[in-house]
């Protein structure tokens, strides 16, 4: 087992175990091809990228409906360029509006942006539940949140720390 704490000298490279190699070899298949069979349904039930309905997802947690740009990238997955490409298209399709606030700008969620949410949602979480969590027994299903967190926590702990305040008004600049 790979000691984290203490990382191993540059020159000495922590070779996976057999195991360790079909863990990671597995996991990143999964992490190749989960996220496109969720494009494809939601692509083809609604017509949303899953980037672009996690941006509507993002913006109907708070009660205002709005969350400042840079913590709406991070909470989306992505850079500040792509989040302000994808929120000028659902601007386009009158679902998001920008908003300046003091010191930043806003992404708002309009009514037609939680009406298209409303209608995408039913397929989207139907095709979660089918790929992810009829496959695993609830024991499982707690077992991966805690497995995903914990290599979330170790690739990008600014994302753990913004899921962690998901339901908290976020859109302070």
């Amino acid at each position: 087992m790979v000691n984290i704490a203490t990382p191993p000298p540059e020159d000495e490279v922590p070779w996976l175990s057999e195991d360790e190699t079909v863990a990671w070899v597995t996991l990143t298949a999964m992490l190749m091809h989960l996220p496109a069979a969720i494009d494809a349904q939601l692509k083809r039930d609604s017509g949303l990228n899953f980037f672009e309905y996690s941006i509507l997802v993002s913006l109907s947690r708070p009660a205002e409906h709005a969350v400042q740009m840079s913590s709406l990238a991070l909470l989306a997955g992505g850079s500040l360029s792509r989040l302000s490409h994808a929120v000028s298209r659902l601007e386009k399709q009158g679902w998001v509006r920008r908003k300046a606030a003091t010191g930043c700008t806003e992404a708002v969620l309009t009514d037609e942006g939680m009406a298209m949410l409303e209608k995408a949602a039913p397929g989207h979480v139907r095709e979660a539940h089918r790929l992810v969590i009829e496959p695993l027994t609830p024991a499982q299903v707690r077992q991966m949140q805690r497995i995903s967190r914990q290599i979330l926590e170790a690739a990008a702990p600014e994302v753990g720390a913004a899921i962690d305040v998901v339901t908290t008004v976020i859109h302070d600049c």
